[in-house]
């Protein structure tokens, strides 16, 4: 692995050669297994890079040579893991696959999993904290779950919605590896975390896949109505399209659907021409002297100047700068 760094180099939390310590420290992180190398005469090279965040971890990990290994089922969490290179034969109670990277493996572990990888075999893995997934599952099909979240064994990497969920997966790790400015925004990375949650959930089958498909239910007109008061009253503050329909009182697909049909737009976008007014309104009676555009796009929940500045000339036909300037 020397000759192929992983992903997230400069997040190091393990490499070792020793397999006792290699299978407690990355435990620590992934969970209890056992780690078993294949041939006892190559010298195991087991590496680990990783950060964490709320409710979602990213890791890359790799170990050199073939291995076996045996997660413990737990009720903390899910993985999904990614391969770089290499194949991996895992098994998760009757389902079997070869995982590669156009095929990765989501283990529920509920079930009792055993996995080979092949030598030189790396992956990213996501990580998601259980509780926090079922919780965001319950904010998108309007009810608390009351079975435990199961998915599908693999993820097929070529299809469109696998490839949208992997695509943000590939923006957290570009932001962690050059040192983003997207991951220092509590507000940013919440939202990443709910997206990447929310993608996986509609991505990849599980047993809550027909309650997902009918949370795009229908909505009345008065439960938009009262998502767009809630957007208008509370646009400066983190706001998630599941925190709104579950303030309004429906599931957050179904609120989705609603103002296509009555607005023709989502409540992420109207939300986000809500915080164009206020900042345009707000850049139009200050003090140049006194005020940045940077201040004034982050009072209003704008993280990445760059699509504000964009997004903002596009509705003003002017930089927020200009009409900073202009006033």
């Amino acid at each position: 692995m020397a000759e192929q760094p992983l992903p997230l180099a400069a997040h190091r939390r393990v490499h070792t050669h020793d397999v006792d310590e290699a299978r407690t420290r990355v435990g620590d992180d992934l969970g209890v297994h056992g780690l078993r190398p294949v041939d006892a005469g190559i010298r195991l090279d087991a590496r680990l890079n990783g950060l964490t965040f709320d409710g979602v971890g990213l890791y890359s990990l790799g170990y050199g040579t073939e291995v076996l290994i045996t997660p413990q089922p737990l009720d903390e969490h899910l993985l999904v893991e990614i391969p770089l290179i290499g194949a991996a034969e895992v098994s998760h109670g009757r389902e079997r696959i070869v995982s590669t990277p156009e095929c990765a493996s989501v283990l529920s572990l509920t079930r009792p999993v055993s996995m080979r990888w092949a030598p030189g075999h790396a992956q990213l893995v996501a990580r998601f904290d259980r509780a926090a997934l079922e919780a965001h599952l319950g904010k998108l099909i309007g009810r608390t779950p009351r079975r435990p979240l199961t998915f599908s064994l693999g993820m097929d990497l070529t299809r469109p919605p696998a490839r949208s969920w992997l695509s943000v997966v590939d923006l957290l790790r570009r932001e962690a590896e050059c040192g983003g400015a997207m991951l220092e925004q509590p507000v940013a990375v919440r939202q990443l975390e709910g997206l990447l949650m929310t993608q996986l959930l509609l991505a990849q089958p599980s047993n809550y896949s027909e309650a997902l498909s009918e949370g795009q239910s229908r909505v009345a007109p008065t439960a938009v109505q009262r998502a767009v008061d809630l957007i208008e009253a509370h646009a400066a503050e983190p706001l998630t399209v599941e925190e709104i329909a579950e303030a309004v009182g429906v599931g957050a697909r179904a609120l989705q659907e609603g103002f296509r049909r009555h607005l023709e737009t989502t409540p992420m976008r109207y939300l986000r021409e809500v915080r164009l007014e206020r900042v345009h309104s707000e850049l139009t009676v200050q003090d140049p002297g006194a005020a940045t555009v940077t201040d004034v796009a982050y009072r209003w929940g704008f993280v990445h100047l760059g699509r504000f500045a964009l997004a903002y000339r596009r509705r003003f036909g002017e930089s927020p700068s200009e009409t900073l300037r202009r006033c």
